[in-house]
């Protein structure tokens, strides 16, 4: 089956902000969510694209976060708590006409996937969860880090917390793959100093659902962690794996494992029953 190779821009009034979502193909709604501080445009240079596989039957929305990318921004902290971003994603559906869609998303992406399927079970037909961030248990220690991080752009801008985070060592899987210290000073020159703390904020104050509220969900759900990550334990992959009742978990343990993804994501979609 043939990839459909050109994306559809547009801008989406949701909820106040303006949003940029990039389209392609036809078919059942498949949303897709970047991480903290990241974008689509991101996503492309760190060449991790999950959903690329997908073709026939779904159009593929890789939507920019309030805040992100090419999106419009808030200076409310809590504008970007993840529950907050999950009704810009429930919104933004409802603005393009989709009653139901299938939700994904990395990282923030993931969890604000999450958020939506449990304000609005009926209409998140199944999820694609790659890296979980911390939960539960691991929130607190990356709540006080983003909280340092938002102190210290305010402090001495955004080229301190980029050399900050250059400085930490590089997640096994990709060693010697790239240069990720450059990664980190791209993702980071793109960001707004005045913004960026409050996306911070708004993160270190957001968790996963209640475990309580995921054990509830009887969504299929494909679950994609990798080793390694602090900021994405495996154990809250596992956890998750544990609390949703269809959920499947796939571990990357070496780069091929990696480059298995898409096609996991692919055939997830394609085994999917058909909406109610």
């Amino acid at each position: 089956m043939s990839v459909p190779s050109r994306w559809g821009e547009e801008r989406v009034p949701v909820r106040g902000a303006t949003l940029r979502v990039l389209r392609r193909g036809s078919g059942r709604p498949f949303y897709w969510g970047h991480g903290l501080t990241s974008s689509s445009e991101q996503e492309d240079l760190a060449g991790l694209r999950p959903w690329e596989r997908l073709c026939e039957g779904f159009e593929v929305l890789r939507v920019d976060a309030r805040g992100h990318g090419a999106s419009s921004a808030d200076r409310d902290p809590q504008a970007y708590r993840w529950p907050l971003l999950a009704a810009d994603l429930l919104a933004l559906a409802d603005a393009l006409g989709h009653p139901r869609f299938v939700a994904g998303g990395a990282s923030m992406g993931a969890a604000v996937a999450l958020h939506a399927a449990a304000a609005a079970p009926e209409r998140v037909d199944a999820l694609a969860l790659m890296i979980p961030p911390t939960a539960w248990a691991t929130r607190p220690a990356q709540a006080t880090r983003y909280r340092e991080d938002a102190d210290l752009v305010e402090r001495e801008g955004l080229a301190a917390l980029a050399e900050a985070e250059a400085r930490r060592p590089p997640i096994p899987i990709f060693e010697g793959l790239f240069d990720p210290a450059a990664l980190v000073r791209a993702r980071f020159a793109a960001q707004d100093a005045a913004v960026l703390p409050s996306i911070l904020r708004g993160a270190a104050e957001s968790d996963l659902p209640e475990p309580e509220a995921l054990g509830r969900l009887r969504q299929p759900t494909l679950l994609l962690a990798w080793e390694g990550d602090a900021g994405h334990p495996l154990v809250s992959a596992e956890r998750l794996a544990a609390l949703l009742p269809n959920a499947t978990l796939s571990i990357a343990r070496k780069l091929a494992d990696l480059g298995a993804w898409p096609h996991l994501v692919a055939d997830f979609c394609a085994r999917l029953p058909p909406p109610a």
